[in-house]
């Protein structure tokens, strides 16, 4: 008898076991099957966390008040700090707030910042404002005119659609004064034809020899393999994801848009695909502990590096041997990597130097509190709705993850145009 119940004590367990170890295994499923949602979710936590000093402070007219200013020179850096860090957070979250207001919670959660941006924007240009905002006094506004002018072209119907005719025509004058700032033999050519492509789109008054001078100037400088100088030399640095292949697209989809000629479309999909073999380069450089090399300038931007990999996850062009899955899993990662490392902000919510944390000495001259929102565009994949592809289904592993766990993958190849 006791024999009997002891086989019977162990039946029941191991039943036991059994069960909870098919809980564990669907508890697991569900918790991977729900990944795409949680990492969207968390994505969206960090970006307003990152906007709310910005957005709250601007819309109130009290972003100059408000806003440290971290920096080498101060003095200088406070002249610009405050449009680079309104211009480059509004260019990271445009795509998300370009899909509008609805009544799901997310949804309810854009029109709160839709609405903050529309009356930051307000502010920002309008000459009576405490925070009209510097665009033509010295040489770093042409660069931050730029990223505000980027904003506007990925989302029109839900930022400039909605400024008051008085807001646009402001918008409008603030970017033209900006024609008198010189822009640098090198990148920064992009940075006046994104201007003047915005000027187009909503004017129809954009300067087409800015516009061409920096195209032409930009296929002339590329190197090859997905990648272009920065200027005549090549940099071994992230602005080929920073600015030139971003803006290069999307200045020259505003030229594929406006004069709807099959020379531009052509030159437009040579671009794509030099843009297409650098994001897969960008991939590869991700770790599978979630970071990537500090090499080169401006790493205080942190995860702003890897912009040109979530743009092109964003327009559904990423290359055959690179799964969204894998994209979604690896920008996730280097995010939560970066932005939970302690003093990455102040105690009041404002970004501060660094890449890993807060490391004042990453910072170059030219880098101020404002320069630091340049992190945003990571977040270009917001755009895409949640009921999206990218945004489903398990994480996949990425390249360097799956090299370095022993799993056999395809060779990486080179292009040749």
């Amino acid at each position: 008898m006791k024999i009997n119940k002891l086989v019977v004590i162990v039946a029941i367990l191991a039943l036991l076991g059994c069960k909870s170890s098919l809980f564990a295994q669907s508890k697991a499923t569900a918790n991977t099957s729900d990944a795409g949602k949680n990492e969207r979710q968390y994505c969206m936590d960090v970006l307003t966390r990152i906007a709310d000093p910005v957005l709250n402070a601007l819309s109130r007219n009290e972003l100059k008040k408000q806003m440290p200013v971290e920096a080498k020179d101060v003095a200088r850096a406070s002249t610009s700090t405050h449009l680079e860090a309104f211009g480059r957070l509004l260019s990271g979250m445009a795509p998300w707030l370009e899909l509008g207001a609805d009544n799901t919670t997310e949804g309810k959660l854009r029109k709160k910042y839709i609405d903050l941006s529309v009356a930051c924007i307000r502010n920002a240009v309008d000459p009576k404002s405490a925070d009209f905002l510097n665009f033509n006094k010295g040489s770093q506004p042409l660069v931050d005119a730029a990223f505000f002018a980027q904003a506007l072209l990925r989302a029109p119907t839900q930022l400039w659609a909605r400024l008051d005719k008085e807001t646009q025509a402001n918008v409008l004058n603030a970017l033209k004064s900006s024609r008198v700032i010189t822009p640098g033999y090198s990148n920064w050519l992009l940075f006046s034809a994104t201007v003047e492509a915005a000027l187009l789109k909503f004017e129809g008054t954009g300067d087409r020899m800015r516009i061409d001078y920096a195209i032409k100037q930009h296929l002339a400088w590329y190197k090859g393999d997905g990648i272009y100088g920065d200027g005549p030399e090549f940099h071994f640095d992230y602005y080929n994801s920073f600015v030139i292949q971003p803006m290069l697209l999307e200045v020259m989809e505003t030229i594929v848009n406006a004069d709807r000629r099959d020379s531009d479309k052509k030159l437009y999909d040579i671009l794509l695909k030099r843009s297409q073999r650098y994001a897969a380069i960008q991939e590869r450089l991700i770790s599978p502990e979630a970071t990537f090399p500090p090499v080169g300038r401006s790493l205080a931007y942190r995860f702003g590096a890897l912009q040109l990999l979530s743009k092109i996850a964003f327009m559904h062009a990423l290359p055959p041997e690179v799964k969204p899955a894998q994209v979604r899993a690896a920008l996730y990662a280097v995010i939560k990597r970066q932005v939970e490392a302690p003093g990455t902000f102040d105690k009041n919510g404002w970004l501060q130097i660094g890449f890993y944390g807060h490391q004042p000495g990453i910072g170059e001259s030219y880098i101020s509190t404002g320069s630091l929102y340049l992190c945003s565009e990571a977040f270009i994949i917001l755009g895409l709705p949640e009921t999206d592809s990218f945004w489903q289904g398990e994480d996949l592993p990425w390249t360097q993850k799956k090299i370095w766990s022993g799993e056999d993958v395809p060779t990486d190849h080179s292009i040749s145009q």
